[in-house]
């Protein structure tokens, strides 16, 4: 009775909702995942290749950083609009505007990372008979996933966040659920659709933050030794 109650007071907490409604929320949760996923992930498959462009040929590195810049400042309700006539009503819109608004990040930080290798540390794999890739792979990447790292964290948090945007098209994921709600003023799918968008990206913050420390232990070898 108390559960119903809280419904039929539109209350702002009412596990009545997250009860009854708990596959919707499943369902638009899984959605919201797996556009965030597909969307960072094809972002850093983009994003790779700009960022060797850019720290190689010195000439592009103006142009393909400005560019990225430019699709970042776009609104996200524009950018959505104008991918609309090429790709339709469909996920495609939402996870081509978030794989853009992603390279302005991830290409920054890639090249950063690159360039912040030591230029003796390169030379050094080079009197050892380390190719270009080899060198790329094996001592370069390994040395600026930090700072690669970071621009993913920031970047997935930023999808997650824009892909509420693409309730406008139908494929928001939790966006879905937080405009409906406030279009018919249902405060608990509001409040409860909201929350677990914000508890999304703070695990995915976190999950990669993990994932970073182990990926460059020597990290925290240096700040161990710093400290003491």
């Amino acid at each position: 009775m108390a559960g119903q109650d809280c419904l039929a007071a539109n209350d702002w907490i009412c596990g009545e909702y997250v009860r009854s409604r708990s596959q919707e929320l499943t369902d638009a949760t899984l959605q919201h995942l797996w556009i965030t996923g597909v969307s960072v992930g094809m972002g850093l498959l983009v994003a790779f290749p700009l960022a060797l462009i850019a720290r190689r040929w010195r000439p592009a590195a103006g142009p393909v950083l400005g560019f990225t810049t430019i699709l970042y400042t776009i609104p996200s309700l524009a950018m959505y609009s104008l991918l609309l006539p090429v790709f339709g009503v469909s996920a495609s819109v939402v996870v081509t505007g978030l794989v853009l608004y992603s390279l302005t990040i991830l290409v920054r930080n890639i090249v950063a990372g690159l360039e912040s290798v030591p230029e003796d540390v390169r030379e050094a794999a080079r009197g050892m008979g380390y190719g270009p890739l080899r060198l790329l792979f094996g001592v370069e990447l390994p040395l600026a996933l930090p700072a690669v790292m970071a621009g993913l964290r920031i970047a997935t948090v930023s999808a997650v966040s824009l892909t509420t945007v693409g309730a406008i098209v139908g494929y928001g994921g939790l966006g879905n659920l937080i405009y409906e709600g406030m279009n018919s003023l249902f405060k608990a799918q509001v409040l409860t659709a909201s929350a677990i968008c914000v508890a999304m990206a703070v695990a995915a913050d976190v999950l990669l933050l993990g994932v970073q420390r182990l990926l460059t232990p020597w990290t925290r070898a240096g700040r161990r030794k710093a400290v003491a």
